[in-house]
């Protein structure tokens, strides 16, 4: 069966394939409702009029939620948000699929310096609470970034980052249990 991009993100957080209409009952939590709208926004032209609508709506809530992630940002498919609130995320980071992010994370541009420039992030990535990642630097797939870590440099994949700055240790199994119901 061929899912759209909004239930493979809904897929994450109850490993249940939903209809259009369980979706949207689940959509009282701030978390997923944010997540459907985002989504909406990512899938029309922001000249069209659909395109303006969702992201009027979209704006709306970035406000209401605490959430800075625009429907530019480049996310793939099994994007899951564990908590709602004090979220940002840069127009112009990459991030991949099957990525968990928690409350009070940063994800910036560095406007100066020898990291200038924004983030890439890999596939089945868990971003801790409070985690901040800046500048153009590369985190690779598999990776845990900790709690209140302060990432500046690439990580390679497999790993667990962690500190401020961070630095990391090799784990081949980094993510394993913190990731659930992935999208192939």
């Amino acid at each position: 069966m061929n899912h759209s991009i909004i239930q493979k993100d809904f897929y994450r957080e109850s490993g249940k394939w939903l209809s259009k209409f369980q979706i949207w009952k689940k959509c009282f939590s701030p978390n997923l409702h944010f997540i459907y709208l985002l989504r909406k926004a990512q899938k029309y032209p922001k000249n069209s009029f659909l395109g303006k609508f969702w992201r009027i709506i979209l704006r709306h809530f970035q406000i209401k939620y605490g959430f800075q992630i625009y429907p530019e940002t480049q996310i793939g498919e099994g994007f899951y948000l564990g908590h709602w609130g004090s979220l940002v995320i840069n127009p112009k980071a990459k991030i991949g699929k099957n990525c968990n992010i928690a409350q009070g994370v940063t994800i910036a541009q560095a406007n100066r310096g020898k990291n200038e420039g924004v983030p890439e992030i890999g596939n089945e990535v868990w971003i801790g609470p409070n985690a901040v990642i800046v500048g153009n630097v590369k985190i690779g797939n598999n990776v845990l970034i900790a709690p209140n870590s302060y990432v500046n440099s690439d990580i390679p994949s497999n790993s667990i980052a962690m500190g401020n700055p961070a630095t990391f240790t090799i784990n081949e199994n980094a993510t394993l249990d913190y990731i659930n119901n992935k999208i192939d």
